[in-house]
């Protein structure tokens, strides 16, 4: 099974035919849309999509907090408002919107149930059916396991393959932000992350069939920097909002060096000064919109979403202005309907400069010493833990019991254990925070 190309209209855009092909050609329903305006409606309708309302993001919902304040945000509401990041910064600089807010939209789809927790548990089940990693697991959605599109088995004309929502081949592209298998890193081969698993290597390579080795698209390092902005200021809001980071405290050096201290080990460039951390977080508040203070009253919280506001368009504004002192405007090139300053697929790399990239360091490390160090996210965790790994064994000795329709079917096919392993951690993957709990109750009778 191989796709060859596509019989939809491709649009006048910079996007060639072998951009807007599909893994299997479709015919156009309806005239008018665009390639990459179906791929977004296919990822937005999907329940893969869904799914990311019932997975928390860093707060967990009805944790605490102040009464009125607003929701701490989901997977999906991070996925929101990535898209709208992602799709603005992207349409400056020349991207198709739609394309990269089909990319953001579906960027965290294969994030499993109580995020790291699961991810580090379900690496562990599939030891030996090759690893578990939340961006390989969103390719897989995208191609195998979101029901869509459906073709008649190269081997068994009575049987049917899923190839998922068959997108384009840019969108899919753009939605792989490791765009390497497992122990591939180009710099570091201990590195945990990759974005393919070898079952998924057919459509992967498709895919990359013209990209130059390891390198991202450009509208992949769009959608990169958009998760990097939207997570790293709503964190910092929602752990305001919650009463958990205290703006005044940042001004006493033992929790500068805290969160300086964080901000190295896990957010900057290795070797980074502590001093151009401090330099970061000065910067930040010296800025008139910047909170000093929070406390919870109407006039508070719309200075506080003005600050948010105001630091993401910080963040994709000192982007697209590094990217074009770099690239300039590119000349249109003949035969693709593309004019000047369009940066699109491997034409020009995005360019963050440092001082913007240790800002946004030091806002993930502001979330991450107060609202992810906090001790009942501790212990929460420990729960987590130990719910999502009975979960597996309680699913491994009993499959395909508990087990949906949809996985036990896959299960009851799957040709061997390595592919039996797989299905189950699918299955595990698919769940959201409620609805693992909710299986590990029943199968193992324990709340």
């Amino acid at each position: 099974m191989e796709g060859t190309g596509t019989t939809e209209t491709a649009p006048p855009t910079p996007y060639d035919p072998a951009s807007v092909a599909r893994w299997v050609p479709e015919h156009d329903k309806r005239p008018g849309r665009t390639a990459f305006q179906r791929d977004r409606a296919r990822v937005l309708h999907s329940s893969a999509l869904r799914r990311l309302a019932g997975k928390t993001q860093v707060v967990t919902p009805g944790s605490g907090g102040r009464t009125g304040d607003a929701t701490p945000r989901t997977r999906l509401t991070h996925s929101l408002e990535c898209a709208q990041v992602g799709r603005e910064l992207g349409a400056a600089l020349g991207c198709d919107p739609d394309l990269v807010e089909a990319a953001c939209l579906s960027h965290d789809l294969g994030h499993p149930p109580f995020g790291h927790n699961g991810e580090q548990v379900l690496n562990d089940l599939a030891h030996d059916c090759g690893g578990f990693e939340g961006n390989a697991q969103s390719l897989r959605l995208l191609t195998r396991l979101e029901p869509k599109r459906f073709i008649t088995a190269p081997a068994d004309p009575d049987d049917v393959v899923s190839v998922g929502l068959n997108l384009t081949r840019a969108t899919l592209d753009a939605a792989v932000k490791y765009p390497w298998p497992r122990g591939a890193h180009p710099t570091d081969p201990h590195s945990p992350k990759f974005g393919v698993y070898e079952d998924d290597r057919p459509v992967f390579d498709w895919v990359r069939e013209t990209a130059p080795g390891t390198r991202a698209c450009f509208e992949a390092q769009v959608m990169d920097w958009a998760d990097d902005v939207a997570y790293s200021v709503h964190d910092v809001e929602d752990g305001l909002h919650g009463g958990h980071i205290d703006p005044a405290g940042l001004h006493a050096e033992p929790e500068r060096r805290d969160v300086f201290r964080v901000a190295a080990s896990r957010y900057a460039p290795a070797g980074t000064d502590p001093a151009e951390l401090a330099a970061a977080l000065d910067r930040l508040q010296d800025q008139p919109w910047w909170p000093h203070g929070y406390d919870g009253t109407a006039v508070a919280q719309a200075r506080l979403k003005d600050a948010t506001s105001q630091l993401i368009g910080r963040f994709c504004l000192a982007a697209e202005t590094a990217t074009r002192a770099r690239w300039g405007p590119l000349p249109g090139r003949s035969g693709t309907g593309g004019g000047p300053g369009r940066l699109t697929r491997y034409r020009a790399e995005l360019v963050v400069p440092r001082e913007t990239r240790l800002e946004c360091a030091v806002l993930k490390a502001l979330a991450d010493r107060y609202v992810m160090q906090r001790a009942e996210q501790a212990r929460l965790r420990a729960d987590q833990r130990i719910v999502i790994t009975e979960l597996a064994d309680a699913l491994t000795a009993r499959a395909p019991d508990g087990l949906d329709p949809q996985f036990r079917a896959l299960f009851d096919r799957a040709p061997d254990d390595r592919a039996r392993q797989r299905v189950l951690v699918d299955q595990i993957a698919s769940l959201t925070d409620a609805s693992a709990r909710s299986l590990h109750a029943r199968l193992t009778g324990r709340v």
